[in-house]
């Protein structure tokens, strides 16, 4: 039986010997999602308009609530809670689809050549086009409320490549584990949506108590959403010696997860 590398080097040259391979995936990815419609990929534009209307409106009008930290309109309000969901909400699609990655793409497993590897890749890659389109959604927005946006937003993907790769090892070992245990689709289900309330998306950290502050700070997410609000709307570069440190665990999560996936495939015939 075929023995699969799992060095860390492999994820990066896995990536790039089938670039090609993920890109064409990832396009029909996104194209399949709106196939049929009438307004087609425009309602990756729409859908997030209209969510961060809904949402301003229910807790900024509705619930009254305030960000703090020196702006308390309303449109603060709003632009703070977006920057949390577009960084939360790449996470989560991510995450709630890993389990059902290989199950869902049976015939890919028969086929020996095709490197199963690739379709977190993928499953990424359709993730982050979202996210980028939401990114546009906020830039419009503060361009019209408030002008330019501090200079330190170029430094995003900076912010975001920790996550990013942290995502990428969880997606590797939730997608293995969904072939064995199909209980891991509605498991991860439900820890992304507590996760949504247990994460400062739509407070800030500085809401609660101390001793809450702390525990919240356990959530892996915490840090990156400060980190990318304070490049976003703050004007604040993150960290150095934290930014080095979480792109340090990522990095090793991210390996952790590919070499799960790559000591168990070979068993993803037999189960499936």
């Amino acid at each position: 039986m075929r023995d699969f590398s799992t060095s860390p080097l492999e994820i990066t040259a896995s990536f790039w010997r089938n670039r090609h391979l993920v890109g064409t995936l990832t396009k029909r990815e996104i194209l399949s999602r709106y196939r049929g419609s009438v307004l087609g990929v425009a309602w990756s534009f729409f859908n997030p308009v209209l969510m961060l209307a809904v949402y301003t409106f229910v807790f900024s009008v509705v619930f009254k609530a305030r960000w703090g930290g020196g702006d308390e309109s309303r449109l603060g309000f709003a632009l703070a809670l977006f920057a949390g969901l577009l960084v939360f909400n790449f996470f989560s699609e991510c995450i709630t689809r890993a389990p059902k990655l290989i199950v869902a793409n049976v015939n890919y497993v028969k086929k020996v050549v095709f490197p199963l590897e690739v379709l977190s890749f993928v499953a990424m890659g359709a993730a982050g086009f979202q996210m980028v389109v939401n990114l546009g959604v906020w830039l419009v927005f503060y361009l019209l409320c408030f002008g330019v946006p501090p200079l330190s937003i170029l430094l995003f993907p900076l912010v975001i490549l920790p996550l990013a790769l942290m995502t990428l090892g969880v997606t590797w070992f939730l997608a293995s584990l969904g072939v064995f245990l199909r209980d891991v689709a509605e498991v991860a289900t439900i820890l992304t949506s507590m996760l949504l309330f247990l994460s400062p998306i739509f407070y800030p950290v500085s809401a609660l108590p101390p001793g809450y502050q702390t525990l919240l700070h356990v959530n892996p997410l915490t840090s990156i959403l400060e980190q990318v609000r304070g490049v976003m709307i703050h004007g604040q570069a993150p960290d150095p010696v934290y930014w080095s440190a979480g792109l340090a665990v990522s990095l090793l999560i991210a390996w952790s997860g590919f070499a799960w996936f790559q000591k168990t495939r070979k068993g993803f015939a037999d189960v499936l």
